[in-house]
């Protein structure tokens, strides 16, 4: 790096004078010598536009510009947007909930400013032109495009929106940790790094598959100044191998002789910042020999081919079985059948944080601070992995800039650990772009194929399904996707006669691990598809096909499981009806007028159970009352941006009786807060908030006991008192005179609760879930015949949630999750190799995403809490197969890999011969 010099410059309006070389990038300039963390990083590539700041007033990504190009210049950033109060685009961003996770809300908010201050009433259209540079992952941008068009309106300031007692569950209040996300001051993964930290760098394959041999280390580290030491397997203390499923934990933390994926870890070097950020890695001493590499799971599965892991026959890592009834004696005797394959491809969570995350002792404690979905999973793969007892490991979470399923895996935890624990000092690590997407986990790949079958009423009569997961190198959740896949491969409709089988297969491709569903979205893309064929042969409406097969109050699903209340599949058809009427109608005006330009109309229905299937999925909850007077909830189900933060206050509020005002939130620190679970498979609105609930009625009902009064009495705090009126008569309790206990508080209670499921037998019938969540949705789209490009011009969905505890958190889930969808169908496609940054690496822009018609549903399940259901990932599961069967309609010819890009539907229209 060159040498450092002064540099002068206004950033908020006061001057600033740094040290810094000529060339340092100016967001690092801004973040590590400003500490104004509230710019963000995601890629150091111009891609994603988080560190997006205006610089003389014009929006420029701060990681392309050289420091010495500040010299003199006005930098703004998000921390000077308000000037100590909140902007109104801030304002409106809370109110239209356009923040989730909030990574790149900054940059969303910068771009956006610089657009307002030219223009206060832009279009739709010039938004969306001014945020195209800035990527985000979570919101499906509709929410951030209402914000900006709304801040200028006359008295839009900020309500907050809080509800009074009794009345939290329903509303929409602000995120209650919703102001640090859009001022600058919410502390992601590599928000914090303590300043004194030594830095990381890692050394990782370059092949798929490749032996590897270590050089003169010792040499290497004499010849850099500033490396502290070089760490590989041998330094390991503990067992060196971790995984999310304990009896498929088969990864290593730093590989030993051989590596059996691209990006694995073989080594860490620990140093002094500067040292490391000179490094050239590609002259550490290390030899590779490359060797063959099984890149799919056909190849895998021959008779001659090398296995991964031994003990894995076949490079099976397991499987997954369902059968229920005759499904070849009813397809034998249907009217109608179909059959076909389906390939999905590997998809990149591309959440815009990279992993990022610091470790220290405090004492004989190792305290590891990063990003994460798991608190507890990390402690327990952690410790085991350094020989420490679980105590003596304390994982602290930070934000988290989005998650999707792949921060549920370890990442930066145990290396981060490990050079802490060996040389006492704190040690910080920040993932790479390129090393957060060669490295991390995926979502599985698919090669599937169904045939299905109906009477002559177009009732299913029978369906086989079999689908191979190519799971990479090591497990993962790839027993996870095996096991789900089966039980939710029929689709959300009575199919009397079944039988489906999920395998989930090594190769020396990426770690596919879990993503929003699990499997489920690769398996409803197939059922879905040859639902549409099957309609068509039939030939019967494809909505109506579906209302005539759905799942029912009373209805039977496929595992033997006997639903008998809160099925809302039929309702969320119901309510699409008059939708479908509408486009169809459109589409053929619109085909009426146009040539070679097609318009397509295409539905799809999903279902998914919430929680682990047929496993333990317990969650527990603490909740407290303050001698100050606060409502203390100690939420430990991690907030990637679903809002669950906000959500399980609501449900405790209502359930304890209180205002939504009075609860502080404390987060899912394993040495402060009980074990809520992992946040993934759409449990934490469901379990976490179930335990919420029945952890708000036992503190009621302490307090009422502790007063002497009813169970109609009402609770109200009034700074250091608990007033209690029931009927004529009030009770005022001092807190302050009360003896606090070891966590400060005078009244507490945790409760646990756990979803009743079964164990799936050998055929596997059981219970799975106790909770399924059930939506639809159509998409409309145009279709250019000679290119084969796609243009989105509508998604409308109605999904059912049980309850909708905050509608307006419920709309930006089923958004964002639409947005994703919207990925996976028309161009996500990760290669490794290839497409290993957000450049090459397409994900739907501001500009990809068409208007979204929400219908929120609620048919409530008794089990819920309040009656909700999950949602986060039932929201993906459609949309896919939905935009798959719009290009169908309008081509009248399937695509049968995914994504369909436009090279692949123009092969399907060619073959077809149109």
């Amino acid at each position: 790096m060159s040498a450092r010099g002064e540099i002068v410059f206004t950033v908020n309006g006061s001057a600033v004078t740094v040290s810094a070389a000529p060339v340092q990038r100016l967001s690092s300039v801004l973040r590590d010598e400003l500490r104004l963390t509230g710019t963000k990083v995601g890629c150091d590539a111009g891609d994603c536009g988080a560190c997006t700041v205006l610089l003389d007033g014009e929006p420029v990504c701060a990681c392309l510009v050289p420091a010495a190009s500040v010299a003199g210049a006005h930098v703004r950033t998000v921390e000077g947007l308000g000037n100590g109060r909140l902007s109104a685009l801030q304002a409106s961003f809370l109110r239209h909930g356009a923040a989730q996770c909030g990574i790149c809300t900054p940059g969303m908010l910068m771009a956006a400013t610089a657009l307002l201050e030219r223009n206060p009433h832009p279009a739709e259209d010039e938004v969306r032109d001014a945020l195209g540079g800035v990527l985000c992952r979570c919101t499906g941008y509709r929410k951030i495009i209402a914000a900006v068009m709304d801040s200028a309106r006359p008295g839009s300031g900020l309500d907050l929106g809080l509800p009074p007692a009794g009345h939290a569950v329903g509303a929409s209040p602000i995120r209650l940790d919703g102001i640090a996300k859009i001022n600058g001051t919410e502390k992601f993964g590599g928000d914090s790094f303590p300043a004194d930290a030594l830095a990381l760098a890692v050394i990782r394959s370059p092949h798929h598959h490749a032996r590897f041999a270590f050089g003169d280390l010792e040499a290497y580290q004499a010849e850099h100044p500033g490396i502290v030491d070089i760490y590989t397997a041998a330094d390991i203390p503990g067992e060196n191998r971790f995984g999310v499923i304990p009896p498929f934990a088969d990864q290593p933390a730093l590989a030993e002789g051989s590596t059996r994926f691209r990006g694995e870890a073989v080594a860490v070097i620990a140093g002094e910042p500067d040292a490391i950020a000179s490094l050239d890695l590609s002259a550490f001493p290390i030899a590779w020999t490359e060797l063959p590499a099984l890149l799919d799971t056909e190849t895998a599965q021959t008779g001659d081919a090398a296995l991964l892991h031994a003990g894995r026959p076949g490079n099976l890592l397991t499987q997954g079985f369902v059968e229920h009834g005759d499904p070849e004696a009813a397809l034998a005797a249907a009217a109608h059948i179909v059959s076909d394959m389906i390939e999905t491809s590997y998809v990149e969570h591309a959440y815009i944080e990279p992993e990022a995350g610091f470790a220290h002792m405090d004492g004989d404690t190792l305290v590891v601070t990063a990003c994460t979905q798991a608190p507890y999973m990390d402690r327990a793969d952690t410790a085991r992995l350094l020989g420490l007892p679980p105590e003596k490991v304390r994982i602290v979470p930070t934000a988290t800039g989005g998650g999707f399923g792949s921060k549920l895996d370890l990442s930066v935890q145990p290396l981060v650990g490990l050079v802490a624990l060996k040389t006492g000092r704190p040690a910080a690590l920040c993932f790479t772009r390129d090393e957060s997407m060669t490295s991390t986990t995926k979502r599985h790949p698919a090669a599937m194929r169904a045939t299905i079958g109906a009477d002559a009423q177009g009732r299913i009569c029978g369906m086989v399904f079999s689908g191979d997961f190519d799971t990479g190198a090591y497990a993962s959740w790839g027993p996870t996707v095996a096991n789900r896949v089966p039980v939710h491969a029929s689709g959300p409709y009575v199919t009397p006669n079944y039988r489906a089988l999920g395998r989930a297969i090594h190769t020396n491709g990426p770690i596919s691990g879990a993503f929003r569903g699990f499997g489920v979205p690769q398996a409803t893309i197939c059922q879905e598809t040859l639902y549409d064929a099957l309609a068509i042969k039939a030939g019967i409406d494809r909505l109506e096909f579906r209302l005539k097969n759905a799942l029912r109050n009373g209805s039977e699903t496929v595992t033997g499981q006997l639903l008998e209340e809160g099925v809302g599949i039929a309702d969320c058809l119901e309510a699409l009806k008059p939708h479908w009427q509408r486009a169809l109608a459109d589409a053929g005006r619109f085909d009426a007028e146009n040539g070679h330009m097609k318009r397509g109309v295409g539905v799809a229905s999903c279902w998914y159970g919430c929680g682990n299937t047929s496993l333990p999925n317990p969650s527990t909850i603490k909740l407290g009352i303050s001698p100050e007077g606060q409502v203390v909830l100690h939420q430990g189900a991690v907030d990637i941006g679903q809002g669950s933060n906000t959500v399980i206050a609501q449900i405790a509020a209502d359930a304890l009786g209180v205002p939504l005002t009075l609860i502080a939130l404390r987060s899912a620190d394993t040495a402060i807060t009980p074990d809520a679970g992992k946040t993934s498979a759409s449990r934490q609105t469901f379990v976490s908030g179930k335990a919420a609930e029945k952890a708000a009625k036992s503190l009621r009902e302490k307090i009422l006991r502790f007063a002497n009064v009813s169970d109609h009495a009402a609770l109200s705090l009034e700074g250091c008192l608990l007033i209690i009126r029931e009927g004529d008569a009030t009770r005022r309790i001092g807190l302050s005179a009360l003896t606090p206990d070891a966590d400060g508080l005078v009244f507490t209670a945790e409760e646990t609760y756990d979803p009743p499921t079964a164990p799936l037998d050998a055929k596997g019938q059981g219970t799975p879930y106790a909770v399924f969540g059930y939506g639809a949705q159509i998409a409309e789209l145009e279709v250019d015949l000679k290119l084969g490009t796609v243009k989105l011009v509508k998604i409308t969905a109605a999904h059912d949630v049980g309850r909708a505890i905050n509608p307006l958190l419920a709309q930006g889930q089923i958004e964002g999750g639409i947005a994703q969808g919207i990925g996976m169908a028309l161009m996500e496609e990760y290669i490794p190799g290839r497409t290993e940054n957000l450049h090459d690496y397409l994900i739907p822009t501001i500009g990809d995403v068409p208007p979204i018609e929400t219908i929120l549903i609620e048919v409530p399940d008794p089990e819920g809490p309040f009656g909700a259901k999950g949602l986060g990932e039932h929201v993906l599961i459609p949309t896919a197969p939905a935009i798959l069967n719009a290009i169908r309609h309008a081509t009248g010819v399937p695509v049968t890999k995914i994504p369909a890009t436009p090279s692949r539907i123009r092969a399907a229209i060619r073959e077809a011969g149109r």
